[in-house]
């Protein structure tokens, strides 16, 4: 019997949404606390965000992100993983 690759990969995008969840809930406190740290931390985050989904717009149009759905959907929760997981680092340190 063959496995179902979307299971694991519900799994996957679960997970990712909690660990986004999480850096959403410190993103927000350090902008609630306003200053410079705030507008710092804003204006990164724009440019995180276009930069990650430049990244992978140029992976898929290069094949970079596999032949089939499932490969292009894991390739695409790891992509983005790796940019949440490196902000949950940074945000998290004191």
């Amino acid at each position: 019997m063959a496995r179902n690759p979307w299971i694991g990969l519900t799994a996957d995008a679960w997970a990712l949404g909690l660990e986004a969840s999480w850096v959403i809930g410190l993103r927000t406190l350090k902008l609630a606390a306003g200053g410079a740290a705030a507008t710092a931390e804003a204006d990164l985050m724009v440019r995180e965000k276009i930069a990650a989904g430049l990244a992978l717009q140029t992976k898929a149009l290069t094949g970079g992100l596999g032949a089939s759905p499932a490969a292009a959907a894991a390739k695409t929760l790891s992509h983005y993983r790796r940019k949440v997981r490196a902000n949950r680092r940074r945000l998290s340190k004191p």
